[in-house]
């Protein structure tokens, strides 16, 4: 069947090759990518909504409302129960790194079953409660769309990536209904270096999921009334830039340390278990902090207030401003813990919402008490805007993303100068304390991320030593006598050799010049034996040793090739600069091939 199948595809690949142009062809792919990713942005919103609305309003029990410190647990042990019951021989990976990793070291491959099943359990988590949003599953399961399309039709590296950007792009045009920001946001997160030929594909793949997702989903996502912005502002936006970029570095660390008391956890089940008991009790103080959290800002936004506060137990204190604004800035900080612990608990989602959540929540502290102690007045619709997208593009560092894609959502270009400038300031105050983004950082710390600032370091750290060992040696033993070798050893194409005992552990080396003036002597009387010729190595290397270090070795010693031995002391075999710089070739010509 399969060999059919592929048979019927190469037929077809032969058959449109003689047809259609190339660059035509993937125009047309990249319109199927971004209907299918429409569809999958449209499936997972009204899959997750109609959980919760069956949850909040359609499931009717005496006692429900004490199930809601147990619905994010619930939400969290599906997920997790899903994933180890039907996905047995690939691997589920949530967030962006793993799609980074795709592009960088994976040829671009998304496994395929990331199409239906990052929609399953995100829509699970969200609806049940987990502080999290949908679009990095979304986009995981559109970029799955294009791999594997890509791949299907025996595309190249090049346009395999072009598609899967294509789905990405689609999944945030079809989430968002923001066509324009699913194009920002494919260039800036995942094709770093812009190139024309890109854009076209792009531009329809997006527009076209845009549409499809419309079909289901018509309503605009924020409302925002706002007259435009005064000059007399600007100082307020900055120092809003200025406490979201703070807290853009606060929300690093702390997914730095969530993850790592998570990752302390062993067991899968128990992750579950703290974390999803740990998320009820913040839902339960917190109500804003249920799902996505969207409403509360759609609610703001229309100048109620006190909808942060209302349905909690701290309800009956809304009449109090001094207490809203305290209990606005710690759900705040309630909002980022829960996300990082959805996440680590074993839930599916990303940061993109709860950025949003939290850069709105601070705009609005931040104009609320400005109105409230006379300082000035100043919109509070508009910084919860400016918010909304100085914390996206510090958070993420992707600023652009963020201009565009609340100004697209919100209706709001009429504010794109205040937008420009807090984006900026929090991106550009976040990205002094950590380079990359905490999608990056990962791969970053592990040499796998593409970077193109430093191409030759980033190359380097993309190779691993042990993939070079040239193992066509001809090895001698310490006590083998030289002339009984010659014959063999002149006919070998390296000129050194290695001593080695019967079990393989280095000794040293043999030099071709050290033979030739042997046999120049031809003193038959008085046999030599190589450990009589053998010479210190310049430098012995681990098989873990990085590239940078082994052609800095290399360059110290003036040495073209140095053994390689385990941590035994075993012999694995040479590298040379030969195979380094073979290997710095091909990866440049496969990035090349990437940008092209």
């Amino acid at each position: 069947m399969y060999e059919s199948l592929t048979r019927a595809v190469n037929k077809i690949n032969s058959y449109r090759k003689t047809k259609i142009s190339n660059r035509n062809f993937l125009v047309f792919a990249a319109v199927v990518v971004g209907i299918l990713s429409g569809l999958a942005a449209a499936l997972l919103k009204s899959l997750t909504h109609h959980i919760e609305d069956f949850l909040q309003t359609g499931f009717h029990w005496q006692y429900k409302y004490y199930l809601y410190l147990l619905f994010p647990f619930i939400g969290i042990l599906l997920s997790v129960l899903y994933v180890r019951r039907f996905i047995v021989k690939g691997k589920f990976e949530t967030g962006l790194t793993p799609l980074l990793r795709s592009i960088s070291g994976r040829s671009s491959r998304v496994e395929f079953h990331n199409i239906y099943s990052q929609i399953i359990t995100a829509a699970v988590t969200v609806g049940f409660g987990g502080s999290t949003g949908l679009e990095a599953p979304v986009v995981t399961s559109g970029s799955s769309i294009g791999s594997n399309l890509g791949r299907f039709l025996g595309l190249s590296y090049r346009e395999v990536t072009l598609l899967l950007a294509c789905g990405a792009a689609g999944a945030i045009a079809g989430a968002f209904n923001s066509p324009i920001a699913g194009i920002v946001f494919a260039i800036e997160i995942l094709l770093p270096e812009f190139t024309i030929p890109v854009f076209i594909p792009l531009l329809l793949a997006s527009a076209t999921a845009s549409v499809v997702a419309r079909l289901f989903y018509s309503e605009q996502l924020f409302y925002i009334v706002s007259q435009g912005w005064e000059t007399k502002a600007l100082i307020w936006y900055v120092i809003l830039a200025c406490l979201i970029g703070l807290f853009s570095i606060y929300f690093i660390k702390a997914n730095q340390a969530v993850k790592s008391f998570f990752y302390r956890i062993k067991s899968p089940y128990r992750r579950v278990v703290v974390g999803g008991l740990a998320l009820g009790a913040l839902v339960f103080l917190f109500p804003t902090l249920y799902g996505e959290g969207y409403v509360t800002i759609k609610n703001l936004l229309l100048g109620d207030y006190n909808s942060v506060i209302n349905n909690s137990i701290f309800s009956s204190y809304n009449e109090f401003p001094a207490v809203l604004l305290l209990f606005t800035l710690l759900t705040v900080f309630a909002k980022s813990i829960a996300t990082l612990v959805t996440l680590g608990a074993g839930g599916n989602g990303g940061t993109f919402a709860p950025s949003l959540i939290i850069g709105g929540l601070l705009g609005f502290t931040l104009a609320y008490t400005i109105n409230l102690t006379g300082l000035a007045h100043v919109n509070v619709g508009n910084f919860i805007v400016a918010g909304m997208a100085a914390a996206l593009g510090s958070i993420m560092h992707a600023p652009l993303t963020g201009i565009f894609l609340i100004a697209e959502i919100t209706g709001g270009y009429i504010l794109m100068v205040p937008l420009m400038i807090t984006t900026a300031i929090s991106y550009l105050i976040s990205r002094s304390y950590q380079k990359h983004s905490i999608y990056a950082k990962p791969l970053a710390d592990a040499g796998e991320l593409m970077s193109h600032e430093d191409k030759d370091t980033t190359v380097l750290r993309m190779m691993k030593l042990k993939y070079l060992i040239e193992k066509d040696f001809s090895a001698v033993e310490p006590q083998e006598q030289v002339r009984s070798r010659l014959s063999g050893l002149f006919k070998s194409r390296h000129n050194i050799y290695p001593v080695l005992t019967e079990e393989r552990v280095f000794l040293g080396l043999v030099y071709a010049e050290d033979l030739f003036q042997q046999v120049l002597k031809n003193n038959a009387e008085q046999p030599v034996i190589f450990s009589e010729l053998m010479q210190p190595a310049p430098q012995v290397l681990a098989p873990d040793t990085e590239l940078q270090a082994v052609l800095a070795g290399m360059e110290n010693e003036q040495a073209w090739l140095l053994p390689v031995v385990d941590s035994r002391g075993v012999f694995l075999g040479f590298v040379s600069k030969t195979a380094i710089f073979n290997k710095y070739r091909a990866l440049l010509a496969r990035q090349a091939d990437y940008l092209a």
